[in-house]
């Protein structure tokens, strides 16, 4: 037995390749929006672009960047092996840019109303890393 191994049986955690740059520049004060536009594929910068909209109160805004972040984050998830469940694990610093914008789907779905695609997003966060869903509230 390896230290690794699933005794659970469940399909192993994915961790999403490393992108330094938007991460980077971003944590340097860059601005969200010049960051999706430079590098479109990056969850991390839709996230990011959400939280800032949905402070301002521009909820359908942030609706619309975490559902693209979110999108964007699938399509990495399954270039990376991810089968439609299992662990995507916090820890992972390159995954979080996924859950965040999860997080920030289930968040504005909620706030406009969409009741059951809040429920649903909540639920894949707190299945996908019960420590992102802890972490982000």
């Amino acid at each position: 037995m390896t230290i690794h191994e699933n005794l659970l049986g469940g399909p192993p955690p994915t961790h999403l390749p490393d992108d330094p740059e938007p991460r980077e520049l971003l944590a340097n004060g860059a601005a969200p929006a010049d960051v999706a536009a430079k590098y479109p594929t990056s969850s991390l910068a839709w996230a990011q672009l959400a939280d800032e909209a949905f402070e301002r109160g521009a909820v359908v805004e942030s609706y619309a960047y975490a559902r693209t972040g979110y999108h964007r984050g699938l399509d990495a998830l399954r270039r990376s092996g991810w089968k439609g469940h299992g662990p995507v694990p916090w820890e992972h610093e390159p995954n979080r840019g996924f859950l965040r914008a999860l997080h920030a789907l289930a968040r504005a779905a909620q706030a406009i109303g969409e009741q059951a695609e809040y429920e649903r997003c909540a639920q894949f966060l707190k299945d996908s890393s019960p420590t992102a869903a802890q972490t982000l509230g």
